[in-house]
């Protein structure tokens, strides 16, 4: 890489950077969470909802950093009672809570290795990461959790030695299981070991290094069985580090932490906070996103694109769409639309158009904003592409989405900078990172955020990861003369028709989604076929709504999706939809499913990913009815 020059400071080179952000890094997660008590021990870490059931307002509870690593080292110490090992697997099974923090730092300062679990996996999948894994103990959410293991012990038994529970009591999932205990139980028999010898956790802590391993994540398993990647302590500190260089944050930020931690984004996160070290209100729980940010006010949110699109959705669903508060929306977002080039490019606004903005914010973003919290300085996407629709309207709004990229075998490698982001574009490399684009088009990275390697696969890490060490990512990219990075296809899921061309279906999917308010999945479908088509599924919500609006109050969900009046409406913004695409990528066909893909049932994987080819199988009758009716 070639040094270039502002003036006479030179900008640095991947490999500079890389140095200075290593000569910052801790040990090790353990480390960095002491690094972060030292100076921050009596500010606030975490906010934590009562989790009572009720849809009424929650009481937060507030954990200063001090508390925090106090409590983690009880369940440490709890952990090393138990036989722990170094770098001996420990499993979460639970939603993303303060518990499961807790339970991931006490592994950590174990000198153990986490095993992330979704919570949503089949019980079949759960028996083949823990056994592949060879996991020993489990932190399970509740009796649920519980059964699913349960259900496999004559596979299971001898090797899972110990199930913690979070949320019930031992007595209430199985009297007779010896291995069960619960998380207070678990505590005190750590404090009980600490009051014996209070540096127990502290030697295996010195026991950990860089090398270590921290992180066991099984990928999403599109194409077939997950493969564990195995992520080292320096890959997951380094993350934390490489974003404070960046300096987008501060130790003022509060963060609003819902993303599942079974997820390396979420994971990467955590790390995050240790570095930089502001307080995060953290809940899981999905269908509170909303209400948690108004009681919270965070300043910033990171998410998949879905939850942005399901928020623009339910803006424009709620909306009205005529009369005089229809027209001043439109005519607020239109004028979102012409403020955006002098907003994103730092140019002074005409003062007639600075005043409208003024009007149009006061009006109908500043309401947006508060359903937020009033104090978001700016969001993050990550996962998958986002609609630039998605990214505008927002951006109309006054609220800046910037993309990043990451993967379990990458974490997050690239991230727009909140102060200089390109639409479109996923951002440059995060400091110290190299990225390099084949002939192919396939991007490469290269650095120390990448994993070690596949679990017992070596063969599988070695197709793709090169003896230069570059880490073949499938996405096919372009590099801008800056450094932004935009991903155009991914390489395993290019659609070719009978005609020769080439078709992203994520480009068509997304066009979808964000053209069509109600719609929650889409798939696109149509390899060495003619033209493309959609099988496409319905927000159950918004469409029970709809219901009752226009004269269906006692209509199921699976009879509205099949309505006549129905199709009409989607008939009118597939057009739209169509509008945004390249005429071999538009959808000529499609059906309207009466039912959600399901993890159960093999549609999606447990972190929404769509499998195109069970899909493709599955509703093969449906896919060719379409194809039928072609003239």
């Amino acid at each position: 890489m070639v040094n270039e020059t502002l003036g006479d400071t030179p900008t640095p080179t991947a490999l500079e950077l890389r140095e200075q952000v290593l000569a910052q890094c801790p040990a090790s997660l353990a480390h960095a969470l002491d690094a972060r008590v030292e100076q921050s021990g009596d500010r606030l870490a975490f906010m934590v909802p009562s989790r009572k059931e009720t849809k009424g307002a929650e009481t937060w509870r507030e954990v200063s950093y001090t508390a925090f690593r106090d409590e983690v080292h009880e369940l440490a110490a709890g952990l090393l009672t138990l036989g722990i090992q170094p770098e001996d697997r420990v499993a979460i099974a639970s939603v993303t809570r303060y518990e499961w923090v807790l339970a991931d730092m006490a592994i950590a300062c174990s000198g153990a290795a986490l095993t992330a679990i979704y919570p949503n996996c089949t019980d079949h999948d759960e028996l083949y990461i823990l056994k592949d894994s060879e996991t020993s103990v489990l932190f399970a959410e509740n009796q649920q959790q519980v059964a699913k293991v349960q259900a496999h012990d004559d596979q299971l038994y001898d090797q899972l030695r110990h199930i913690v529970i979070i949320d019930d009591d031992r007595e209430a999932v199985d009297r007779v299981d010896q291995r069960v205990l619960t998380l207070e139980e678990l505590r005190s028999h750590g404090r009980e070991a600490l009051e014996a010898d209070g540096e127990l956790v502290r030697r295996a802590i010195e026991q950990i290094g860089p090398d270590s391993l921290a992180t066991l994540i099984y990928t999403s398993g599109t194409t077939g069985r997950p493969k564990g990647v195995e992520l080292s302590q320096l890959s997951m500190v380094y993350v934390g580090q490489a974003f404070k260089k960046m300096d987008f944050l501060s130790e003022d930020d509060r963060h609003y932490l819902w993303l599942p931690l079974s997820h390396v984004f979420g994971n990467c996160l955590l790390s995050a906070q240790w570095a930089y070290g502001f307080a995060t209100a953290i809940d899981g729980r999905a269908d509170r996103i909303v209400q948690g940010l108004a009681e919270t006010h965070p300043t910033v949110m990171c998410g998949v694109p879905r939850i942005y699109e399901k928020i623009r959705a339910a803006v424009i669903t709620a909306s009205p769409q005529s009369g005089a508060k229809g027209r001043i929306t439109r005519w607020a977002f239109a004028v979102g639309r012409e403020s955006r080039g002098y907003r994103y490019e730092g140019r002074q606004m005409p003062l007639a158009l600075k005043a409208r903005y003024a009007v149009a914010d006061k009006l109908v973003f500043d309401k947006l904003k508060k359903t937020m919290g009033g104090e978001m300085r700016f969001l993050i996407s990550g996962s998958a592409k986002l609609s630039s629709q998605v990214t505008e309207w927002f951006y109309s709004a006054g609220i800046s989405i910037v993309e990043g990229y990451g993967s379990t075998e990458t974490t997050v490698s690239i991230l727009n900078p909140p102060d200089a982001a390109k639409f479109g574009s996923i951002g440059p490399v995060v400091p110290g990172m190299e990225v390099s684009i084949a002939d192919d088009g396939e991007m490469l990275l290269r650095g120390p955020l990448l994993f070690r390697g596949y679990h017992n696969r070596s063969k599988k890490t070695a197709e793709v990861m090169d003896a230069d060490g570059w880490f073949h990512t499938g996405d096919v990219a372009q590099q801008d003369e800056d450094g932004y990075i935009f991903i155009t296809d991914r390489k395993k899921d290019l659609i070719k028709s009978s005609g020769g061309k080439y078709v992203a279906p994520q480009k068509v999917e997304n066009a979808i989604t964000a053209n069509i308010p109600y719609i929650s999945q889409a798939v696109a479908l149509g390899e060495n076929r003619k033209y493309m088509v959609a099988l496409v599924t319905m927000e159950r919500e918004a469409l029970l709504k709809w219901g009752k609006k226009h004269g269906h109050p006692n209509v199921s969900y699976e009879e509205l999706t099949q309505l006549p009046e129905v199709k009409a409406s989607i008939d009118r913004f597939m057009a739209k939809a169509n509008d945004k695409l390249e005429r071999w990528e538009t959808i000529k066909r499609y059906a309207i499913l009466d039912h959600e893909f399901k993890v159960d049932d093999g549609g999606v994987t447990p972190t929404q990913k769509v499998r195109r080819d069970v899909i493709a199988r599955k509703y093969a009758h449906i896919v060719d009815s379409l194809y039928d009716k072609e003239a």
